[in-house]
């Protein structure tokens, strides 16, 4: 697969990030690993991110990395394109994304590096650096410490012809505006705020028509039939699942830091498909949480 063929599979559609699968003792669990993505690949997402935010790629060894994208690459081969999680300081984030295209990954998601602030041309070599690392489809997760203005991607667009996506997790509507207006078409664009189905619309209306849903992970059903809704302005739709189940879901996951993580694998374990906990510095739903997530499942409905 192609950079630009990468592009045009992320310029549609419906994305998400599958949890990585824990056992008991926080240790990976390949075998439930493989059967999640077995039972997620035919609801119809467009593709699906390995190691990603949503799979903890921030706690996971680097064996652990290499385990988890080649089970996701060897189970989903020829059923939907993997995209790998890569990071960090930017030699570590290199020997990732080499890893990944070693794998058979169809292309990266460069998420922020870790902790400390820099600046913009910092940031730009940074992402320059990975992308002249690898040949395959690269796309940059605007979002944290990495915030690269509409200039500084235009000329990153004319240096790295495999940077093909731009992912925003910043809600700065003048940013996005600015960007879509001056790159056009160079790249493929993707919503990438927590719980995106809430900016899904407004999104939409920027020229930003795709996202990565992370409730994807336990309710697929209900995650495609709301970005059918949102593609066909279905205005009554989308309106009553926010209503019903998205703004009661932001009530759980605003509670404490990190459950945006948490929340999606509580979910996972309360319709039957257990990923294990999550690992420290995470911490799991209460109880009586997950008690108040498994009442909005059930009025989700069958999935």
């Amino acid at each position: 697969m192609t950079p630009q063929d990468l592009k045009t599979i992320i310029s549609s559609g419906l994305l998400s990030f599958p949890v990585t699968d824990f056992d008991a003792q926080g240790n990976f669990n390949a075998a439930s690993y493989a059967s999640r993505l077995e039972w997620l690949a035919p609801y119809g997402a467009s593709a699906l991110f390995a190691a990603g935010g949503t799979g903890e790629f921030f706690s996971l060894e680097p064996k652990e990395y290499t385990d988890i994208v080649r089970t996701a690459v060897d189970t989903c081969r020829g059923k939907v394109p993997i995209i790998a999680g890569a990071g960090g300081p930017t030699r570590v984030a290199i020997a990732y994304a080499q890893e990944a295209e070693r794998l058979g990954a169809h292309g990266v998601l460069l998420l922020p590096h870790y902790l400390t602030e820099a600046s913009p041309e910092g940031i730009a070599d940074h992402v320059e650096a990975v992308c002249r690392s690898v040949k395959f489809g690269v796309i940059v997760y605007n979002r944290a410490v990495c915030r690269l203005n509409a200039t500084q991607l235009a000329r990153l667009a004319e240096r790295c012809p495999n940077l093909i996506g731009y992912k925003d997790g910043l809600g700065d509507i003048e940013l996005m505006v600015s960007i879509r207006r001056k790159l056009g078409d160079r790249f493929a664009y993707l919503g990438g705020l927590p719980t995106a189905e809430v900016y899904a619309a407004a999104y939409r209306a920027l020229g930003v028509p795709v996202y990565s849903s992370a409730v994807f992970n336990f309710i697929p059903k209900t995650a495609m039939d709301f970005y059918h809704a949102v593609a066909n302005n279905d205005e009554a739709t989308v309106g009553r699942l926010l209503d019903t189940f998205f703004l009661p879901y932001l009530e759980i996951r605003n509670r404490k830091q990190g459950y945006a993580v948490s929340i999606v694998k509580a979910g996972a374990k309360l319709v039957g498909h257990d990923a294990g906990p999550v690992r420290a510095p995470l911490t799991d739903l209460t109880e009586e949480e997950c008690g108040m997530l498994a009442r909005l499942i059930d009025r989700a409905g069958a999935q």
